[in-house]
């Protein structure tokens, strides 16, 4: 029998603090719109639409920050199961393997572990959704050109954490009763970045070829 979704996630086990919006402003409202959506039990290919009238620039810039923290809790929840030892390299079964590069400490595509993998990215995504000059929360400041181009970057690796997570902990995610949850989030994720075309097809080859039973409703 599945656990209720406070049994099954312990918000203190978060891997990164959660990123909020702040109350008033319109991110905040279309933040709310989305959850409400969500909440109403509709198809998620259409709560991931873009609303009338709405910036798809602060829909996306919502989404990014949203998913940071679900996929944040889901893989702060069951890191324990992820360690130096279980997981010496970031990888997606035998075929794929993900190096970390950032353009300072890791200049180059640089082989890691996947804990190590993590919190790289984490660390990485926290920065990027804190710069104002990226995400810019003031009313009036404009999204910088390259916006959708850092969200394209910052989906892509969020993606990863889900093909590390169903390949090499799925036995976890059942143990603790959170496969609904788990694939939901999935679910919602891949629509969205369907939607706006936010990933590139060849990324989502390692979950395209998984068991049904391991990420129902991709192929949907």
């Amino acid at each position: 029998m599945a656990l209720c979704l406070k049994q099954v996630f312990n918000k203190d086990k978060t891997f990164r603090p959660r990123k909020k919006f702040e109350p008033g402003t319109q991110r905040f409202e279309l933040y709310k719109k989305a959850q409400a959506s969500l909440k109403s039990g509709l198809d998620l290919k259409a709560v991931v639409q873009l609303p009338p009238g709405e910036s798809i620039n602060d829909w996306i810039a919502v989404h990014v920050v949203d998913f940071f923290n679900r996929i944040n809790l889901i893989y702060g929840t069951m890191s324990e199961y992820c360690t130096e030892k279980s997981c010496p390299i970031m990888s997606g079964g035998l075929k794929y393997e993900y190096r970390w590069q950032d353009d300072s400490k890791y200049k180059k595509p640089t082989k890691l572990s996947a804990p190590q993998y993590m919190c790289m990215l984490m660390d990485w995504i926290e920065m990027l959704i804190n710069n104002e000059d990226i995400f810019p929360t003031r009313i009036g400041v404009p999204f910088p050109k390259q916006f959708q181009q850092v969200c394209t970057k910052i989906l892509t690796r969020l993606f990863r954490v889900f093909v590390h997570v169903y390949i090499h902990h799925f036995d976890s995610i059942i143990n603790m009763g959170a496969e609904a949850h788990v694939n939901t989030c999935y679910k919602h994720f891949y629509y969205f970045i369907r939607e706006f075309s936010l990933v590139d097809h060849r990324e989502l080859e390692p979950l395209v070829r998984m068991p049904q039973g391991w990420r129902r409703g991709q192929s949907e």
